[in-house]
């Protein structure tokens, strides 16, 4: 008889150890698959919904003319009086090749203006890019649609004493007050916004821009090599990576990964402790049998066989079990954590791959030491027990 058959028959003679070593494995590893996907989908999730939240990538004028503050972030090199960058450079940026990675890019002109006899930043923005990277703006009244349109932070309407719908001038030309911005503790506070193209115009400045923020998508993204990238078509420049923003982005998702891995490990290491007692059990239950098979001339090798066989099988059924049980638990799992409730496993062969080798990996190994043992039984001793 074939070592392997005379496997297949001990797992039919023992179907409810084998139902329960399988039980164990299956366990542990639909939690590894279940983790690992639902780490992966938040984490990408996480990352889309939080790089709207804010630039992580200034884009600026090479010059050293004027240090500004604004949102937040110093940035050198501003001139308000020379052309430096243009509308055209945010088309340059949109052709890099990674620019998949790159989900908002929001240009603006800086200019002081003088309104209701007071000197007042003025910036002129793309309101629909601006509203999408500043998710946190919360605006009383409407959202900018028109061309003379304004939007005031809190502080600039109490310093210029105007309210939602009033008009005001900027070099004779009327705006009104569609919205007015909640105090955001930034320097937003303090700044009057209105159309950028509007704002080239008012200004002379046409197609010019002084500043471009962009969001780009962080869930391991090359963020150096964006920069890299946006450096090389915009040799006028200086391209930064807000390494603070990145770098918390990514500690908050690895944190989430590494608790994932905790657990998995957990488990896995629970599943290796049921496969050896329960394996341990089986071979002190079968010591006669073991016993006949050593008089009859089997090896110590064929008793190590036949019993990670035993342990092969099991764990490649578990490999299995638990990879499917972990996709249909993702799928269920994922919608209820993701941010906007949506969001689904698509079943890969690499994870498949993974979950089966792991599986056998934890069942064969776990099996190690009763094999051994079992095939150091003295047949004499075993034998005295029939």
């Amino acid at each position: 008889m074939k070592l392997h058959n005379i496997s297949l028959n001990n797992l039919r003679r023992r179907k409810a150890k084998m139902l329960f070593l399988v039980l164990g494995l299956t366990i542990a590893v639909t939690t590894v698959v279940t983790l690992v996907t639902v780490s992966e989908v938040m984490n990408a999730d996480i990352a889309n919904k939080l790089d709207e939240f804010g630039a992580n990538i200034l884009i600026v004028p090479k010059s050293e003319d004027l240090s500004l503050n604004y949102g937040g972030f110093a940035i050198s090199g501003v001139s308000l009086d020379v052309q430096k960058l243009s509308e055209k450079d945010v088309e340059q940026i949109r052709t890099i090749k990674n620019s998949e990675n790159i989900k908002i890019i929001a240009p603006k002109l800086l200019n002081v203006a003088k309104i209701v006899q007071r000197e007042v930043m003025t910036v002129g923005v793309d309101f629909e890019q601006e509203l999408q990277l500043k998710k946190w703006w919360k605006l009383s009244g409407k959202r900018p649609s028109g061309e003379r349109d304004a939007v005031m932070g809190e502080e600039a309407r109490k310093a210029l004493q105007l309210d939602l719908n009033d008009s005001f001038e900027i070099k004779g030309e009327r705006f009104t007050v569609t919205g007015i911005l909640e105090p955001t503790g930034s320097q937003d506070d303090g700044v009057v916004f209105i159309a950028l193209k509007e704002a080239q115009r008012l200004f002379g400045k046409p197609q010019e821009v002084n500043l471009i923020e962009a969001a780009a998508l962080c869930y391991d993204c090359p963020i150096e090599e964006i920069v890299r990238q946006t450096s090389e078509k915009l040799p006028g420049a200086k391209v930064m990576a807000i390494r603070q923003t990145i770098e918390s982005k990514m500690e908050a998702m690895h944190r989430f990964e590494h608790f994932s891995y905790g657990i998995s490990a957990v488990m896995l290491l629970v599943a290796a402790l049921i496969v050896m007692t329960n394996m341990t059990a089986s071979v002190n239950e079968r010591t006669r049998e073991i016993g006949v098979f050593r008089a009859i001339g089997f090896r110590q090798r064929h008793i190590m066989v036949i019993i990670l066989t035993e342990a092969f099988l099991t764990s490649l059924i578990a490999g299995f079990a638990g990879y499917g049980l972990g996709v249909g638990v993702s799928n269920v799992v994922v919608p209820m954590l993701t941010m906007d409730g949506k969001g689904q496993f698509v079943a890969s062969y690499t994870l498949f791959g993974f979950s089966v080798a792991l599986a056998v990996a934890v069942g064969v190994l776990s099996s190690i030491y009763p094999a051994y043992k079992a095939s150091r039984l003295d047949p004499v001793v075993a034998l005295k027990a029939l």
